[in-house]
C-alpha cells in the first residue's frame, strides 16, 4: 500500500514558488499599475499542471536569459494568486471572496483548462445556500455568460432546472434575444419546459428574427432568401419543436406563415 505525503510536498512546492533563484518564466498579470504584477515560475511545472501554459510556452522564445516571458491582460492579479498557488500546492483559499469573484475565477479556471478546479468551484457555488443565493439574484447575467464559455454543466443544468420551472426567467427577460443558440438549444429540448408548444415556436421564430434584423416585419413580404437566412439561423433548433403537440388552429396561425423554412416531414399535418 503506498503512503501518500502530500500535505509536505505541497508546502515544498508552494516555497519553491517563493524561491527567486531558479525561475526560468516570467507572467505579467493585468494591464498597468497598480492593476499588474510579476510572477516568476518554472516552465516544467507549468506545462505539466496546464495544456493552457504547455501550449503557450511552446510559441515564446527564450531571452537571452533563457527566460520567458508570458502577458495575461484577462485575469486579475487576484485570480492568478489563487490559481499559481492551485498549480503549485494544489490549494485555494476562498474564504476572504465573495460569490462574484468566486463565479468569476470558474470561468477563467475553464479558460485555463483547470477542470479540476473548475469542477469544484461549481459545484461549490451550487451547494453553498449563500452562493445559490446570489445566482438567483444575478440569474439573466449568469445564464448568459455560463453558455458562453459552454464548459460548466453542472452549472448549466441547475440553472435550466429553475427555467423549465419558471420559463418566463429567461424567456420573457430584455435578453432573451441575445440568448445563445447552445442555451435555446438545451432549454426547448427539455420534455419538462412548462410552456405550451406554440408558445415555444413563437419564442424561437422571434430570437430567429432578432439574430437578423434586416427581415421585413410581415414574412408575407419575405423572399426566398429571407425565409432561408431565418432557416439557418433556427436550424440546431427547429427539430426540437414538438408539432403534434400544437392544435390545427395553432400551426395554422402561427406555423403556417413559415412553411418554407420547415422540412416536408414537418408539414404533413396542415398539408392534409
Amino acid at each position: 500500500m503506498a503512503v501518500k505525503f502530500f500535505d509536505k510536498l505541497s508546502s515544498n512546492y508552494l516555497e519553491l514558488l517563493e524561491d527567486k533563484e531558479d525561475f526560468n518564466v516570467i507572467i505579467k498579470v493585468g494591464e498597468s499599475p497598480p492593476n499588474a504584477k510579476i510572477f516568476q515560475a518554472h516552465s516544467t511545472i507549468l506545462r505539466y499542471r496546464s495544456l493552457y501554459f504547455r501550449n503557450e510556452l511552446g510559441n515564446i522564445s527564450k531571452d537571452k536569459k533563457n527566460i520567458k516571458t508570458l502577458d495575461l491582460k484577462n485575469i486579475s492579479i487576484q485570480q492568478f494568486e489563487i490559481m499559481i498557488k492551485y498549480i503549485y500546492g494544489g490549494i485555494i483559499l476562498l474564504e476572504n471572496h465573495n460569490t462574484s469573484f468566486i463565479f468569476e475565477l470558474m470561468l477563467v479556471a475553464y479558460e485555463f483548462f483547470f477542470d479540476e478546479l473548475a469542477k469544484h468551484l461549481e459545484t461549490h457555488l451550487i451547494e453553498t445556500e449563500s452562493h445559490s443565493h446570489w445566482l438567483r439574484l444575478n440569474f439573466t447575467r449568469i445564464y448568459q455568460k455560463i453558455f458562453q464559455n459552454n464548459k460548466p454543466q453542472e452549472l448549466q443544468k441547475w440553472c435550466n432546472d429553475i427555467v423549465v420551472k419558471y420559463p418566463d426567467t429567461i424567456f420573457d427577460s430584455e435578453d432573451f434575444f441575445s440568448l445563445q443558440e447552445n442555451a435555446l438549444v438545451s432549454l426547448i429540448s427539455r420534455d419538462d419546459l412548462q410552456m405550451k408548444e406554440v408558445t415555444i415556436w413563437n419564442h424561437v421564430i422571434k430570437w430567429g428574427i432578432a439574430q437578423n434584423p434586416g427581415l421585413p416585419s410581415d414574412p408575407d413580404d419575405w423572399s426566398n432568401e429571407n425565409f432561408l437566412a431565418l432557416k439557418t439561423n433556427l436550424r440546431n433548433c427547429l427539430s426540437h419543436i414538438r408539432y403534434f403537440q400544437m392544435s390545427s388552429d395553432e400551426i395554422i396561425d402561427n406555423v403556417r406563415p413559415y412553411k418554407k423554412i420547415l422540412e416536408k416531414k414537418s408539414l404533413e399535418r396542415y398539408n392534409k
